[in-house]
């Protein structure tokens, strides 16, 4: 039975499964994706997460395909009022420059272009929780280890963002926000940056986090739990590493990383070698060992929400399911002496 918990301090009340929707439009038809929503939403999911990068992988033929799939679906089956939507948009990188003229900052013209956009996508007149994707500013994320200053860096100020973010509050086009891809430093400044200034608080962090990286618990569970800004987990499978499927050289048909090879992350070395561990320890106690991985991101303190994605509905069946596997200490332990063996082999 799905459970629930409410996001951060607000009276958002989300399902502690949320459905990711980043394979829809390239992976899955919109058909697909229908089937998906219909059977997560029967199931007790109640949020739903996205952004106007998406699909993965992104390019400009198909971004914003999957809010479209997702607004469609909501005009259709008249239940907007019943789902929390949470959606993002995109920082700066070379390798987005074909949105807004490649000007894309976190800055008050393109963050209320981008909502802009995203609303009219989705079909609705307010968001949920907007998030900002990755920061503005030169940092490490998306897998980069080691933090190199850059002196040229021109960041737009936190301060600028978080009056863009509060005036959308006010203006009632979005409910709430959150950060992504974010550093400890970084969600602390948001944190002080509104609380100075008597602003709109951020709610939520949403990063990786899975049996294969866990360095959230480094420095940012910490803050997730003691300022009440609980983590969003996504890749909880690791692109679906850890439900062992790509083991032994396996490549199955149509699955992600058999078709887009350069998502690594999660397939080299002692990546590798830790989700031969994590899969084995599953199957001595009799665990699917995808709802293993997942239950144990669903247990954490600090997590608010576990973002599962899925291109089919067997997949799908299997991740929610996940909500009702309790993992006992003999499990726990062994994944802790794994964790010692190969901590962090894929961050």
């Amino acid at each position: 039975m799905m459970k629930y918990t409410n996001l951060s301090n607000t009276d958002l009340k989300v399902s502690k499964i949320c459905l990711g929707t980043m394979t829809w439009g390239e992976q899955n038809t919109p058909d697909q994706a229908f089937e998906q929503l219909d059977y997560a939403t029967e199931a007790g999911v109640n949020f739903i997460d996205t952004a106007e990068l998406y699909p993965i992988p992104p390019k400009p033929a198909t971004q914003g395909a999957t809010e479209s799939i997702l607004g469609d679906w909501m005009q259709q089956r008249k239940n907007r009022d019943q789902l929390v939507i949470a959606t993002k948009v995109c920082g700066p990188g070379k390798w987005v420059k074909y949105f807004r003229n490649g000007k894309n900052r976190l800055d008050r013209e393109n963050i209320e272009a981008a909502v802009d956009a995203s609303l009219k996508r989705l079909r609705t007149d307010y968001i949920d929780l907007y998030q900002l994707h990755w920061p503005d500013r030169s940092t490490n994320f998306f897998g980069e280890l080691g933090f190199v200053p850059k002196p040229d860096d021109r960041a737009i100020p936190i301060e600028e963002t978080l009056d863009v973010l509060d005036d959308l509050v006010k203006a009632g086009k979005i409910r709430q926000f959150g950060v992504s891809n974010e550093t400890p430093w970084g969600t602390m400044r948001y944190l002080q940056i509104a609380e100075q200034r008597d602003q709109t608080r951020l709610v939520s962090i949403q990063n990786p986090y899975n049996l294969l990286n866990r360095s959230f618990e480094i420095g940012l569970a910490e803050i997730a739990y003691r300022e009440n800004v609980g983590l969003l987990a996504y890749s909880p499978l690791g692109f679906g590493v850890l439900s062992g499927k790509y083991l032994n050289g396996q490549t199955p048909e149509n699955a992600r990383l058999t078709l887009f090879q350069e998502y690594s992350r999660y397939t080299k070395g002692n990546g590798v070698r830790a989700t031969e561990a994590y899969v084995q320890l599953a199957r001595n106690f009799d665990l699917d060992p995808a709802q293993m991985a997942l239950a144990f991101v669903n247990s954490r303190p600090f997590v608010t929400s576990t973002i599962i994605g899925a291109t089919s509905i067997d997949q799908l069946k299997v991740d929610i399911s996940s909500i009702d596997v309790t993992l006992n200490e003999e499990v726990l332990a062994g994944i802790d002496e794994i964790h010692q063996q190969f901590p962090n082999p894929s961050p």
